[in-house]
């Protein structure tokens, strides 16, 4: 199957960056990633992201709709893995939030992990770079969308660190089994979703319901399309406060704080 026209192309063979200066990593074919001999983000196989992503995410799950697959270098030393692709929903999740989006105009950060031997702050900066080697290879990206789960009690202060803003949050249900998350949209799947959905349907009696929180954050590229959100930003939440309900004004040309 050919590959979407929208998703980045191959950047061949690269070589690492030797300098401090920050700048695009180019490969023989493409753009490989962004910065410098320290820190950088460059593409890795997909295989391989996701077998970092299985082993220490704490999901230990993939999300097929990923694309985009970086890794994220500290001391030439393969530390992280940043996911970019669809969301769940595809396109009518991403117009539910900001109308008129198309397939290719818009990216969900799916999955990102990064080593307890990063420095602080090295996941907003990972981010940071993730964002212009997007803008870089695909120009059409308007807006990228992340989630903070409930369950990592953070409540997204990596994107804040990351100038993301903030829609508010929901609810959303798993089943813990066997020390694992199962989407309740198992039990309804079509029986060629595999042994995942077989296997929760046919062990639902020892499975525990849980309903945690999940906060949206995105991120525009391209600031004038804040202008098509279907509601306004939020405050950032913070830590022992009340989750913040009043929304705000932002100025769609002015980047945000």
């Amino acid at each position: 199957m050919a590959k979407p026209i929208h998703h980045p192309k191959q950047p061949g063979q690269f070589i690492p960056p030797t300098e401090q200066r920050i700048d695009y990593i180019k490969g023989t074919d493409a753009i490989a990633g962004f910065g410098n001999k320290d820190f950088y983000i460059a593409v890795i196989p997909s295989k391989l992201a996701r077998e970092i992503i299985i082993k220490n995410h704490y999901s230990h799950r993939i999300v097929n709709n990923s694309y985009i697959h970086l890794g994220v270098f500290i001391n030439n030393c393969l530390l992280g893995v940043l996911q970019f692709g669809y969301c769940m929903n595809n396109v009518w999740g991403a117009q539910k939030i900001v109308a008129g989006t198309k397939q290719d105009e818009y990216l969900e950060l799916n999955r990102m992990w990064l080593d307890d031997a990063a420095l602080k702050n090295s996941e907003s900066k990972a981010i940071s770079y993730a964002i212009k080697y997007i803008k870089k290879v695909c120009p059409k990206i308007a807006w990228i969308q992340s989630f903070a789960d409930e369950r990592c009690k953070c409540l997204g202060v990596t994107y804040q660190a990351a100038n993301f803003l903030y829609f508010g949050h929901h609810k959303t249900g798993f089943y813990e089994l066997d020390g694992q998350a199962y989407h309740p949209m198992l039990l309804t799947a079509h029986e060629k979703c595999g042994k995942r959905g077989r296997y929760l349907k046919e062990n639902l009696h020892r499975a525990i319901r849980h309903n945690l929180l999940q906060f949206r954050y995105i991120y525009f590229i391209k600031r004038s399309w804040l202008a098509r959100c279907k509601v306004s930003p939020l405050p950032y939440p913070k830590p022992n406060q009340p989750l913040p309900t009043r929304r705000i004004k932002v100025n769609h040309q002015k980047k945000p704080n």
